[in-house]
């Protein structure tokens, strides 16, 4: 698919950053991160916008960075995990270029990132992070391209190819 913006979508720790960055590099684009952006210009980190202005504000915020992000072409744009999972924003994306499903198993994500205090959404136990995880995959499958469980230099290639053809 030619496109000029490739979104990365998936679970929290799926790779979207270190995977973005590197894809971004290969493509000689710009890298753009929703949540740093957001974070730079609230100057505040995700975890403290939702405690202090809620998770409602933040999904808001949220969609309305990833719509001006969009407007630059040539950008690899790594989404939260949550943005991602919302249906407006996949169709979105879709509309404005290559989405991307970076899909990991339960396991590996509690390997990856199980012991992270910046993810507010951790402290809720087992049992509501796999149906979270559940529920955001019926979003994520939406993707044009699922590239499942692999080391990031493999997943690059995949879309590299993927955007070539």
């Amino acid at each position: 698919m030619k496109a000029s913006r490739v979104f990365l979508v998936g679970f929290m720790c799926s790779g979207k950053t270190t995977v973005g960055k590197l894809l971004a590099q290969r493509l000689g684009w710009d890298f753009l991160d929703v949540d740093e952006e957001i974070e730079g210009r609230e100057r505040l980190t995700i975890p403290e916008i939702f405690d202090k202005k809620g998770e409602n504000y933040f999904r808001e915020l949220e969609l309305k960075t990833l719509r001006e992000l969009a407007e630059r072409d040539r950008v690899v744009i790594s989404t939260g995990g949550g943005l991602g999972a919302n249906e407006k924003a996949m169709e979105f994306m879709k509309d404005k270029g290559l989405v991307v499903w970076l899909k990991v198993s339960y396991e590996e994500f509690l390997k990856r990132c199980g012991k992270d205090p910046n993810r507010p959404l951790l402290k809720k136990g087992e049992e509501f992070l796999r149906k979270l995880m559940e529920e955001r995959s019926k979003i994520y499958s939406k993707a044009h391209l699922h590239v499942e469980n692999k080391e990031p230099e493999s997943a690059v290639k995949i879309i590299l190819k993927s955007l070539k053809s």
